[in-house]
């Protein structure tokens, strides 16, 4: 990506009944025929979800949207949320053991951080930085090689978890991948990297989130699109129905394709500071996916 530019839990139903011992306390007669005998009667608890801790990492997506996830997680979920996304990084940054050449420093990896906050959910958002960016990449693009660059991508998915798992030990944090949009320069690629997180997903147990298409029109899911109909939220919310009079929301500027801050980029990345209709969508998503697998108490 250009610079600046969370095991499923099975929700049992908890069954509360009354238990007898025949065997102690006095014996009772048995009922005259004018009294029914009846056993007592099995009543569903249903289980209490636990607040969740939450990890946030990820590149300038994470980074703009990393405030609004962490008000709707805290919000609906009351759960615990640290986020330390970098603009510009992929998935290689955050692996241990790559020194100088990743952008992240070393107490922000994704196992040290693991380690020190013992989350339940660590949700990763990557689009996938292709464009030789990132030094930890070894100047491996999507452009010079499709198929290279995806075998790298693949690896460094399957080293990412791995090292995530073994930080988290007997208390192994779920990992929510986040898909992402629809790219159009690309689309392809990003269409080939969410298969990857999806079968890393399937193949550890763990979980993704269909961020992007929230931000996809129906029927559409990998074709780009800067507008999209209003949600009934966003119509009963003026500052995200931005073109009310035909129902439709923005969810890009003119001049950047690729992010959802409706605010200007500037040379120092920050949480977007304006509502944006498309942060709020990819937010919800990922909250609901939390929501729906976070552990009961």
């Amino acid at each position: 990506m250009r610079k600046p530019w969370i095991v499923g839990v099975l929700l049992a139903g908890v069954l509360l009944g009354a238990c007898t011992d025949p065997a102690s306390g006095p014996e009772v007669p048995p009922p005259t025929p004018s009294v029914r005998a009846t056993t007592p009667r099995q009543v569903p608890v249903a289980p209490v979800k636990s607040a969740p801790g939450v990890l946030y990492l990820g590149d300038s997506l994470a980074m703009e949207s990393q405030r609004v996830l962490g008000q709707e997680l805290r919000g609906r979920l009351d759960a615990t949320y640290t986020s330390a996304p970098y603009s510009g990084t992929t998935l290689c940054d955050y692996l241990e053991g790559t020194g100088a050449r990743s952008l992240v420093p070393d107490g922000d990896k994704a196992a040290a951080l693991v380690r020190a906050l013992h989350p339940d959910f660590v949700v990763l958002q990557f689009w996938g930085n292709a464009w030789g960016y990132t030094p930890c990449m070894d100047g491996i693009t999507y452009d010079a090689g499709r198929q290279t660059y995806l075998r790298r991508y693949a690896s460094d998915i399957r080293k990412l978890t791995a090292q995530i798992a073994t930080a988290g030990g007997t208390q192994r944090p779920t990992v929510v991948w986040v898909l992402q949009g629809p790219d159009p320069v690309t689309p392809e690629r990003v269409r080939a990297v969410n298969a990857l997180y999806e079968a890393q997903a399937r193949s550890t147990g763990d979980t993704v989130a269909d961020a992007g298409r929230t931000v996809s029109a129906a029927g559409a899911r990998y074709t780009w699109t800067r507008y999209l109909p209003c949600t009934a939220y966003e119509r009963a919310h003026p500052d995200y129905c931005t073109q009310p009079g035909n129902g439709r929301t923005t969810l890009h500027r003119d001049d950047d394709y690729l992010h959802f801050c409706l605010a200007p980029t500037t040379p120092t990345p920050r949480p977007c500071p304006v509502p944006s209709p498309g942060i709020l969508r990819i937010a919800r998503e990922i909250t609901r996916v939390i929501g729906a697998r976070a552990p009961s108490r």
